[in-house]
């Protein structure tokens, strides 16, 4: 049955239609009327179920299109949610600290996933992305600490920054071709990843990208790459081995940096910058590089194992 529409204030757009802009009502399991006074709902506004932790279930009409900001904000008790195919958008911070969410289905007609949509949905542990989405925003999945793994749909050129930042148990996830970024922080704290492929078409990887991610074992950067940033690989301990592709030409402050494990790495003569302690606190590494080229000056001036390739 129909949660009573006296249970929500709402309010009409300027095609007439309804949008929802409270839940006032105490119910815990709660569907949301396809229409109120004779019109259509389409629209879920912003905060609307902010703060409702009593909620456990909600059923969202076929006519709705959009899933506002804050729209289920801390509402932590909410374990299931059907969101129907005609939404096109979730709004930012639109499920932040649902707890005991489990999983989700996003529908296939929509094409971005907003800033810190899913951010502490700290039981979430599948969910789905349809083929449509392009983009998915900072901090998206943000500590989703129970989240194993993920597949993102090729129609994703950019992965926002901190977007799966601590996910505790993400073991794996397949970036697609056509990704050209990877954020800031996107992959920081990803303890149990044990390895990556970073696709042709990406050519910057974002500071702290893979900080901290203990059991990261290989990683493949491709040659479209140019640049890597500040601390992109600080704190990997497991890693033992990388080659840098000839395309790179900066290799940012601390981006080796506390990588215990790794005992060799392969820089090509075309890198003229290496930031400062880029390697520090490597006590086992070996660079391999040209006779001539800075990886050769920077070992020297740094106290690092220096072979010719």
């Amino acid at each position: 049955l129909e949660t009573d529409a006296k249970n929500f204030e709402f309010t009409e757009d300027s095609t007439g239609n309804i949008v929802i802009t409270k839940y006032i009502g105490k119910d815990t399991n709660v569907v949301i009327p396809k229409k109120i006074n004779g019109k259509n709902v389409t629209q879920i506004g912003f905060s609307v179920f902010r703060g409702c932790v009593r909620l456990t279930s909600i059923t969202i009409p076929d006519g709705v299109t959009n899933i506002g900001f804050e729209a289920f904000y801390g509402c932590d008790s909410l374990t299931s949610i059907i969101i129907p195919d005609g939404v096109t958008q979730i709004g930012d911070y639109a499920f932040y600290c649902c707890n005991s969410l489990t999983s989700i289905t996003i529908p296939d007609g929509v094409t971005q996933i907003g800033n810190g949509a899913f951010c502490r949905c700290n039981s979430l542990t599948s969910i789905t992305i349809p083929g449509g989405v392009t983009q998915i925003g900072d901090y998206a999945f943000y500590r989703c600490n129970s989240l194993t793994s993920i597949t993102i749909p090729d129609g994703v050129t950019q992965i926002g920054e901190c977007t799966f930042n601590g996910c505790n148990s993400l073991t794996s996830i397949t970036i697609p071709d056509g990704v050209t970024q990877i954020g800031d922080f996107t992959f920081c704290g990803c303890d149990s990843l044990t390895s990556i492929t970073i696709p042709d078409g990406v050519t910057q990887i974002g500071n702290h990208a893979f900080d901290c991610c203990n059991s990261l074992t290989s990683v493949i950067i491709p040659n479209s790459v140019t640049n890597i940033g500040g601390c992109t690989f600080n704190g990997c301990n497991s890693l033992t081995s990388i080659t840098i592709p000839d395309g790179v030409t900066q290799i940012g402050d601390y981006a080796f940096c506390r990588c215990d494990s790794l005992t060799s790495i392969t820089i090509p003569d075309g890198v003229t910058e290496i930031g400062s302690d880029a390697f520090g606190y490597c006590p086992n590494l070996t660079i391999y590089g040209k006779m001539f080229s800075y990886a050769k000056k920077y070992a020297k001036q740094n106290n690092i194992k220096f072979k010719n390739y």
